[in-house]
């Protein structure tokens, strides 16, 4: 932050949740009159991200093609004002003539580029219209650019700074250890995964978990799977219409439903903090992928888990998709990026130190405690065996059935903090369905109204007055203004706090 507001280049790598989005939109509030051109994958990403603002009282915008010829042209006489702190814009937009045009007659603090990776070819999710953004500085040679990504290697790094043409940039790169996540890989078959699956799902009842499939036809299958066995489950694809992905993915995002089933297409940009399990059903194309998808768990601090149930045939799928590649160069990035995440899942060496070893970090530590190599593997992961032909004593058969129960329970339960364990599940549930009535009237996401770490905060406090809510982390004088009095009757209507006992 100080880098920026000091006009200075930047190049930031910092996990999923590890707060790069405040990075550059702290000091683009603190400077009135100006506005930080945001460049953006996801047109979804960067209307959440503008609701977000705009609920805080922060004047921000976004500029995409879903928006008619009028409500384009509001925003760019707008932006040549300096009316909004923020405006975001996808890099293919950028790249018009026109758009470099308009820009000028903008008063501009700092350019950002948002999934800085995605400018690289030996990125996990390179996109060639990010090469263009290489002629920002050739037109505004005066105008920091800041990069921001979660996922670079140093070989990246080294290419977004060039690409970019940063000039001395100021590089923060934080450790790519996440220890509040536990790693645990295990190669399966189709049958065992499915009960594997079962199993995990059903040890994380209750909770938010994101399942990737490898493929469309995967996620259907997995959906019906988990329906059928009485798990509400949501699916997420890209062949599914605009309409039906927003509402699934807010139906997850608000609890309505725990449990979400996507493509790699999901989770750009999902800002969901308690996310207890992330389910990989087959081997990615890459470490980065591996990393950036899996970091989408426990982004509130709290304990979560990350499973990849893998199968020897991922293998042939994905030696199918780099086989289809035509490009030499892009094929040979493949086949190393295959060969490094096939290493990853086969090794017996902590998967933590794996992960921070690939990205650039050399810990000073050699076992992390957490993942399945350096505590062992989670008790509910075992494989059952086959039923046994010979008819059992029914007494033996309970004994071990009991003792399998106790063991699972007591050794590997999910552990929480003593504030959360504390929060009644009742007014929990009592105020996510307030949250959800009010994500639907005013058509935004439940999360952008409040997010579940401020929840659960809520009801531990269980304020009575608008004072009493300002205190609570996630209210500022904006969202108190605009819900401080819905939110104390719905807390009143739920029943009356008790003096002196912690809810």
């Amino acid at each position: 932050m100080k880098s920026l507001l000091a006009g200075r280049d930047v190049c930031v790598v910092m996990p999923t949740g590890g707060g790069k989005s405040l990075c550059y939109q702290l000091p683009a509030a603190m400077t009135p009159g100006r506005t930080a051109i945001v460049v953006s994958p996801l047109i979804a990403l960067m209307q959440d991200q503008v609701a977000q603002l705009e609920q805080m009282g922060i004047p921000a915008a976004v500029l995409n093609s879903s928006q008619n010829v009028g409500e384009q042209s509001a925003i760019l006489r707008d932006a040549k004002t300096g009316k909004y702190r923020l405006l975001y814009l996808s890099p293919e937009r950028l790249a018009r003539a026109e758009a470099l045009s308009w820009l000028r007659d903008v008063p501009i603090s700092y350019f950002v580029i948002d999934e800085a990776h995605c400018i690289s070819e030996w990125g996990h999710e390179f996109r060639p219209e990010y090469r263009q953004l290489h002629s920002l500085r050739a037109h505004f040679p005066d105008q920091p650019i800041a990069a921001f990504t979660a996922s670079a290697t140093r070989q990246v790094r080294h290419d977004i700074v060039e690409q970019l043409k940063l000039r001395d940039a100021d590089k923060y790169i934080a450790s790519f250890q996440r220890p509040n996540l536990r790693y645990h890989v295990k190669a399966c078959d189709s049958k065992t995964q499915g009960r594997l699956l079962l199993k995990a799902v059903k040890n994380y009842s209750g909770s938010n978990i994101i399942i990737y499939a490898p493929t469309i036809n995967r996620v259907g299958e997995t959906v019906l799977f988990l329906q059928d066995n009485g798990i509400a489950a949501l699916g997420y694809h890209a062949r599914m219409d605009n309409a039906t992905r927003r509402v699934n993915q807010e139906r997850w995002m608000s609890d309505e439903v725990p449990v979400l089933v996507g493509t790699i297409a999901f989770g750009l940009g999902i800002n969901k903090a308690a996310v207890r399990a992330v389910i990989h059903l087959s081997l990615p194309k890459s470490i980065e992928q591996y990393y950036q998808e899996a970091g989408r768990a426990g982004r509130d601090g709290e304990p979560a888990d990350c499973l990849l149930l893998w199968q020897k045939r991922d293998v042939g799928l994905l030696t199918y998709f780099i086989e289809q590649l035509k490009d030499p160069q892009e094929k040979a990035r493949s086949w190393q990026r295959y060969r490094i995440i096939r290493r990853f899942v086969e090794s017996d060496g902590c998967r933590n130190r794996q992960i921070c070893v690939h990205f650039g970090e050399t810990p000073k530590w050699t076992s992390c405690g957490a993942c399945d190599i350096c505590a062992g593997e989670l008790a509910w992961l075992r494989v059952d065996p086959p039923p046994a032909k010979k008819r059992k004593d029914p007494a033996t058969k309970w004994v071990a059935t009991a003792k399998r129960v106790v063991e699972e329970r007591a050794v590997f339960e999910m552990p929480r903090t003593a504030p959360i364990a504390r929060v009644t599940e009742e007014l929990r549930e009592h105020m996510r369905q307030w949250r959800r009535n009010m994500s639907k009237e005013l058509s935004v996401p439940a999360f952008i109204i409040m997010h579940d770490t401020t929840l659960d905060e809520l009801c531990r406090v269980r304020p009575t007055t608008l004072i009493e809510l300002r205190s609570v982390s996630g209210f500022g004088d904006r969202k108190v203004e605009m819900y401080g009095e819905q939110i104390l009757a719905a807390l009143k209507s739920f029943g009356p706090r008790t003096r002196g006992a912690t809810p």
